[in-house]
């Protein structure tokens, strides 16, 4: 239902973004994306680039008088380093024959053949996501119209690590909504302060070294209605494309469905979410006061907060330069430092959240149909949301009938 494609170099003239299958009648300006674009270059241990790049969205495309027409949404993005008086639109460019450990450069060549490794490194890199955030900020934008909130916060860099209470029960929403304030007011984004200036240190220590470090970011999205997503189909569980829309970040080595490799040591009885009847609204509804199923059973959406953990490895390029071979050779030698971050996780978070509200939204989008907003409202409304009263039982004997 829903399809994007980015285009551009890291260090081109621009970045490009298509967004197609969005429904028509979404208000929506460039201001609107503006948001997530700033808080994506935020973060501590970002390298020289964020200094250079102010990234503004341009939406040139999809939209007309301030709503969205249903046609394929269109947004570029300038690179500043490109046409900058030491920028790249005019400078000769070295060759670059020996592949970085961990980055695309030797399997770019491998792949595609080329001659010269800039020419995978330029797509490969990170800057991309830059060209994600807009699209996700515009599937963010969406989601809000039904009530449906998206936020992140750094859960460990390297070794330190914040012990933060699971998201359940009736004060998840409020946890959530402190922890996204708190991580949003410093650099490591992390909603303990005190070990977000125990991460900090852990980076600074990192950068003094000449090296690099990972962690983990988590994801939260909140409102998201029971019913999205399918067990019928491989390729229909929502949990699956999250667990693929989160892990395509570049860096990104692992992803989890709420605590998963720890339910993966424990035994069951101490991992599935109960479920009970409550009184709410005037209506018998059932609820569940546990979410370590992360928000999903079966591929389909609880009605639970949606947790996605993404696990980021450290940055391949290094100030200390690593063993390589220079291809144009065949002899060993050392890599050369191309600029880069030090730890990327606070900015990574970010993406995830974009990618997040992709897969929602294409989702939420397959769910209602629909070809405007207003067609997708009414459908909202009628969703089951758990109420014994939308679950009649037969209760009766049958058979399956097959010849």
């Amino acid at each position: 239902m829903l399809r994007f494609l980015t285009a551009g170099e890291s260090h081109g003239p621009s970045l490009t973004a298509i967004l197609e299958g969005m429904p028509a009648g979404l208000p929506l300006t460039s201001d609107d994306l503006q948001n997530d674009m700033r808080r994506r270059q935020k973060g501590y241990g970002s390298g020289g680039r964020m200094g250079i790049e102010k990234d503004r969205v341009r939406i040139t495309g999809g939209v007309m008088g301030g709503h969205t027409t249903g046609g394929p949404i269109a947004l570029h993005i300038e690179n500043l380093d490109w046409g900058q008086a030491t920028g790249w639109r005019d400078k000769d460019i070295s060759p670059m024959t020996i592949p970085r450990p961990g980055h695309a450069d030797l399997t770019g060549a491998i792949k595609y053949g080329y001659r010269e490794l800039r020419l995978g490194l330029e797509r490969a890199s990170a800057r991309e996501t830059a060209a994600r955030v807009a699209v996700g900020a515009v599937c963010r934008h969406l989601l809000a119209e039904f009530d449906i909130v998206i936020g992140s916060y750094v859960v460990s860099i390297g070794e330190v690590a914040a012990p933060l209470p699971p998201l359940a029960g009736d004060s998840a929403a409020q946890a959530f909504l402190d922890r996204c304030e708190a991580a949003e007011a410093n650099e490591a984004r992390c909603p303990d302060l005190d070990v977000a200036e125990l991460m900090r240190q852990t980076i600074f220590e990192a950068m003094q070294a000449k090296d690099t470090l990972g962690g983990i970011f988590e994801v939260v999205a909140l409102g998201v209605p029971p019913g999205l997503g399918s067990h019928v189909h491989w390729d229909r569980r929502l949990d699956a494309r999250l667990l693929w829309a989160v892990s395509s970040i570049q860096a990104v080595k692992g992803v989890e469905i709420g605590p998963a490799f720890e339910n993966a040591r424990l035994r069951g009885t101490q991992v599935h979410d109960e479920i009970f009847v409550v009184e709410r609204e005037g209506a018998s509804t059932l609820a569940r006061y546990t979410n370590r199923a992360g928000g999903f059973e079966g591929g389909i959406t609880t009605g639970q907060p949606i947790l996605v953990r993404g696990a980021m490895k450290p940055i391949s390029t290094t100030l200390n330069p690593l063993r390589s071979v220079d291809l144009a050779s065949g002899e060993p030698a050392a890599t050369r430092y191309e600029r880069s971050d030090f730890c990327a996780v606070p900015r990574a978070a970010v993406v995830g959240e974009a990618m997040v509200a992709f897969a929602l939204t294409d989702s939420l989008i397959e769910k209602l149909g629909g070809d405007s907003l207003a067609e997708m409202h009414p459908r909202f409304d009628a969703l089951r949301q758990g109420r014994l009263d939308e679950l009649p039982m037969d209760g009766t004997q049958w058979r399956f009938g097959y010849e």
